[in-house]
């Protein structure tokens, strides 16, 4: 293994928590062969962001800082990306199977000839055998892919799939500036941007999320989810029914056509477990569904099961869980 590479995404300038668990993952690989771990950081003003880069025990930070990457292009992050691998040859590169993470990097194989495998929820190092394991068919069963050696391979990761890394050193690494020429010809503009109207985590970074499906009746209803994921700290999400329904946005939807997420702990009130839903949420750590159908399949998938009305439940495990933590 002569190097990893780490595609670092970063929000309001801090570094996201699914980059972090990336190059956590990154300096375990790397424990037993001594090799080096580097990363990637896009963007415009990054300042903040390779200064916290000291923080995570790296080599070195390559970085394309630039006003035509301020917001997210797929031209413009193929082309930056590109300049950094002419730069460095790495073994592999580690980036988050995120919205951004799946545009970008079959963009980036295809014009560096690497190789990828996408949605990989474990990695092996077999003498310089690269080994990634992925879920298929919905999350039914796993395959492993070998990657063949002395080609570059690119794994898209899923979030919330490696242990937290508790010993990170921090180092003071060399900082190399990227140049990059755009090509002005697919050029477009960002006329505005819009951010979300909640404060919540992104569902895709959270390791709690509570959800509901279309027995939750009425948008309003989604206060008493939101008052539970207030004491947790978790995000709030909605099956395909519910959404279609209008009780909630599509932002919110988890399930095949929707968001897959992995947190540590689902909570899953009225919904039946159908298995678009199931795609979306399957490989979290613990399920627990609630729903007054004992016989609807989430019970199958499920850790811990209760039979009850949410509209009931969701208040009594608020109430507990404020307990606890009091």
């Amino acid at each position: 293994m002569s190097s990893i590479l780490v595609y670092v995404e970063h929000k309001d300038q801090k570094i996201k928590s699914t980059s972090v668990e990336l190059l956590g993952q990154a300096l375990r690989l790397t424990q037993d062969t001594g090799s080096d771990v580097s990363a990637v950081v896009l963007g415009s003003s990054v300042q903040n962001v390779v200064a916290e880069m000291a923080n995570y025990g790296v080599k070195k930070v390559f970085v394309c800082d630039h006003e035509k990457l301020a917001q997210y292009h797929p031209t413009h992050y193929t082309k930056a990306f590109c300049s950094v691998l002419h730069q460095v040859s790495p073994t592999l590169v580690l980036a988050t199977a995120s919205a951004q993470g799946k545009d970008l990097f079959p963009s980036v194989t295809a014009r560096k000839d690497c190789a990828m495998v996408s949605e990989g929820v474990e990695i092996k190092l077999d003498h310089g055998q690269i080994n990634v394991k992925r879920p298929m068919y919905s999350g039914r069963c796993n395959a492993w892919a070998r990657i063949r050696n002395g080609v570059c391979a690119i794994v898209t990761c899923r979030p919330n799939v490696f242990d937290r890394y508790e010993s990170f050193q921090v180092t003071q690494p060399e900082v190399v500036q990227v140049a990059v020429e755009f090509d002005s010809l697919t050029e477009w503009v960002c006329k505005e941007h819009i951010a979300g109207k909640t404060d919540r985590p992104d569902l895709t970074e959270s390791s709690v999320i509570v959800s509901a499906g279309r027995s939750i009746k009425d948008a309003n209803n989604f206060s008493i989810l939101e008052e539970l994921a207030n004491v947790l700290g978790a995000g709030v999400g909605a099956s395909r029914a519910a959404v279609d329904a209008g009780y909630a946005p599509h932002s919110m939807q988890i399930g095949q056509t929707g968001k897959v997420v992995n947190p540590k702990l689902y909570i899953a009130f009225g919904i039946s477990g159908a298995i678009q839903h199931l795609a979306g949420m399957r490989t979290s750590k613990v399920i627990v569904a609630i729903n007054t159908d004992k016989e609807a399949p989430i019970f199958q998938h499920a850790d811990y099961g209760i039979v009850g009305d949410m509209f009931e439940i969701a208040p009594m495990l608020t109430a507990s869980v404020k307990k606890l933590l009091s």
